[in-house]
């Protein structure tokens, strides 16, 4: 018996040490990811000389909401970066890009009410409205042009950020100096029978395909649909993120210098229901564009040319239809609807020749 549990006791012993061993490197791992999340943080917090890196929480509506704001230069002019989704905050990531653009523009990245870090359970009952979110954009950017002392501001509306930017700057364009859209979206329902159309040439005699196509009910938009119109876009290669990104998005979620730990807990505690509800209300549908067409500011778009998420060829011909003081359509070939993240390089080149073209 003595043997046995001696026997036992080394078992014991080694295995401890073992455990030893294993919580040392997890803890070494752990402080080492801390050390250079702690390094890479406090890199993108830096200020640049003459420029500007703040982020605040501003007083819109009765709520909070979240924005940051990033240039090289104060005197450059402002751009507001708008979103999609609609509740898809981007803040997680977003600098990556947008501060491509800084050298030209000051750029404002805002979460719009209850997404994001603008996100609180006690919102959850408001109900999201055309009115509401329009007055939460007058709000904002007259808040904006009186914080950073200019007259007008420039308006970057991506997919959802679109179907708001546009109606902002067709109700209120004394407030902008021009409007760019990218992933444009133009009418919901239009958009939807583009994508079945384009859809069941995808299909042809494949029935997996063809059992998706199939469940969708163009009548009808509901969870479910938008669960099947994502499976098709990714089995065909047409998802959002089909092409990737051009920068590293764990560096870039990993060094957010706007994140905190428990940001994360929030974001990943998010309940999104009031965006799905707004998505298949009539309040949503008020943003249509159809009939909208006399803009008194200048227009850009830059669309990718496999984009279906929002029909890039809806969004050219919404386009020519449009009457601008100026007006441009860019296309990037080979590019799906998240073109600001696969594409952020030569979107930001586009940015920069807008932003010339704006100075003469």
């Amino acid at each position: 018996m003595l043997h046995v549990n001696q026997v036992e006791n080394t078992i014991m012993k080694k295995a401890l040490k073992v455990l030893a061993v294993i919580a040392a490197a997890v803890t070494a791992t752990l402080l080492l990811f801390l050390l250079v999340r702690f390094i890479g943080k406090a890199l993108n917090s830096r200020t640049p000389e003459g420029g500007i890196n703040e982020s605040m929480y501003v007083d819109i509506n009765g709520t909070k909401q979240w924005i940051s704001i990033y240039g090289e230069d104060k005197n450059n002019p402002v751009l507001l970066y708008l979103h999609g989704g609609p509740g898809s905050s981007t803040s997680a990531y977003d600098y990556a890009f947008t501060r491509k653009w800084a050298d030209v523009y000051t750029v404002v990245t805002w979460d719009q009410r209850n997404c994001g870090k603008s996100y609180s359970e006690d919102q959850n009952g408001t109900e999201l409205t055309y009115d509401l979110m329009m007055s939460d954009g007058l709000a904002m950017t007259k808040y904006l042009t009186g914080y950073l002392g200019q007259e007008k501001i420039t308006l970057l509306g991506h997919s959802w950020g679109t179907y708001l930017g546009c109606n902002l700057v067709l109700s209120y364009p004394e407030y902008y100096d021009c409007y760019i859209g990218t992933g444009q979206l133009v009418d919901m329902l239009q958009n939807e029978a583009a994508f079945l159309k384009a859809a069941a040439e995808w299909v042809k005699d494949d029935e997996e395909g063809a059992a998706l196509l199939a469940s969708m009910d163009p009548d009808h938009f509901s969870a479910e649909y938008f669960t099947a119109r994502n499976r098709l876009m990714e089995k065909y290669g047409y998802s959002v993120m089909a092409d990737g990104t051009d920068y590293n998005m764990p560096a870039a979620i990993i060094f957010n210098p706007y994140y905190t730990l428990l940001d994360w807990v929030k974001l990943l505690n998010t309940d999104s229901s009031v965006y799905i509800e707004f998505l298949l209300s009539d309040e949503f549908d008020r943003f249509s564009l159809t009939g909208k067409t006399e803009y008194e500011i200048p227009y850009y778009n830059i669309n990718g040319s496999r984009d279906y998420q929002t029909n890039y060829i809806l969004a050219q011909e919404y386009f020519d239809s449009i009457s601008a003081p100026y007006k441009k359509l860019y296309i990037m070939e080979d590019t799906t609807h998240g073109l600001l993240e696969s594409k952020s390089e030569a979107f930001s080149e586009i940015l920069h020749e807008i932003a010339g073209e704006q100075r003469l």
